[in-house]
C-alpha cells in the first residue's frame, strides 16, 4: 500500500488494486482487485469498489464472464455506502454521493456530480459536467452527453414491452440525452427516446416522442411550448 494512503478500520484491499498518492479510505471499505484509484482520492465509509456483477436465475440478460477492474481518475470523491462496479471507469473530478450505484461498463465524464441514491445502470455512458441529483434512475444502455441536467427522481426505461414476450429480448434501449439538455424533477422518459442539445423537460412530464433542439416541452404527454430563452441556453452561459 502507498505510504500517503490514509486507511480506517476493516478495510479490504484485493490484490493488485493500484493506489495513487494521497488517498483517504474511510472504515468498512471492500475495493476489489485490479482496481485502479488516482491521485487525492476521497473513499468515504462502507464504500464497495470493482463488485462483479452476480446475474439473477430469471436474468434475460447475457452471463458476464469475469470483466476488467474498475478505474478511478484523479480527485474523485465517493460518498459513504456507494458501490461501483466492476468495469465502470469514473473520470477525473467526479463526485459521487452517498448511496449511489454505478454498474459495470458505465463510464462518468470528468466533473460530473452524481447525487444521493442515484442509480445509473449497466452500460451508460455519462459524460462531463453533469449533473444527476438526488434519486434519480438512469437505464440501462443510456447516453448523457456533456453538461446534462437530471433533476431529482426523474425515471428513464428501455422496455418498451413491460417484461412480458420474448419479443422484447433484442429491443432495450436506453434514453439519449444530448448537450445541455435538461429534465425536471419527477419526470418519465420512455425507451429511446432522444432529447436533443438544449432540449428541456419541464417538472412531472412524461416524454413519449423525441425532443427537440432547444425545445421546452410539459406535460402527459409532454408537447412543446416554446422554445428555451436565449440566455439558458448552454452557449449563453
Amino acid at each position: 500500500m502507498n505510504t500517503t494512503v490514509q486507511s480506517g478500520q476493516n478495510v479490504v484491499i484485493g490484490q493488485n488494486v493500484s493506489l495513487g498518492d494521497d488517498v483517504i479510505i474511510g472504515n468498512n471499505v471492500v475495493i476489489y482487485e485490479g482496481t485502479q484509484i488516482g491521485n487525492r482520492v476521497i473513499i468515504q465509509d462502507n464504500v464497495v469498489i470493482g463488485k462483479q456483477p452476480t446475474r439473477a436465475k430469471a436474468s434475460i440478460l447475457p452471463e458476464t464472464k469475469h470483466l476488467p477492474p474498475t478505474v478511478i481518475g484523479d480527485g474523485v470523491t465517493i460518498g459513504t455506502s456507494s458501490i461501483i462496479y466492476a468495469n465502470a471507469n469514473i473520470g477525473d473530478e467526479a463526485f459521487v454521493a452517498d448511496l449511489a450505484t454505478i454498474r459495470e461498463r458505465v463510464s462518468i465524464g470528468e466533473r460530473t456530480i452524481v447525487g444521493r441514491g442515484v442509480a445509473v445502470e449497466n452500460d451508460c455512458k455519462v459524460g462531463s459536467y453533469c449533473k444527476l441529483e438526488t434519486n434519480c434512475y438512469i437505464t440501462a444502455y443510456s447516453q448523457l452527453e456533456d453538461h446534462v441536467f437530471i433533476a431529482p427522481c426523474v425515471v428513464t426505461t428501455n422496455d418498451n414491452y413491460m417484461a412480458r414476450s420474448k419479443e422484447r429480448y433484442d429491443k432495450f434501449k436506453g434514453v439519449t440525452v444530448k448537450t445541455g439538455g435538461r429534465i425536471g424533477a419527477n419526470s418519465t422518459i420512455l425507451p429511446g427516446k432522444i432529447i436533443h442539445e438544449d432540449g428541456t423537460v419541464g417538472a412531472g412530464s412524461i416524454v413519449s416522442r423525441d425532443v427537440e433542439k432547444e425545445s421546452l416541452v410539459v406535460g402527459s404527454p409532454a408537447k412543446e411550448i416554446r422554445k428555451v430563452a436565449e440566455n439558458q441556453l448552454l452557449r449563453n452561459q
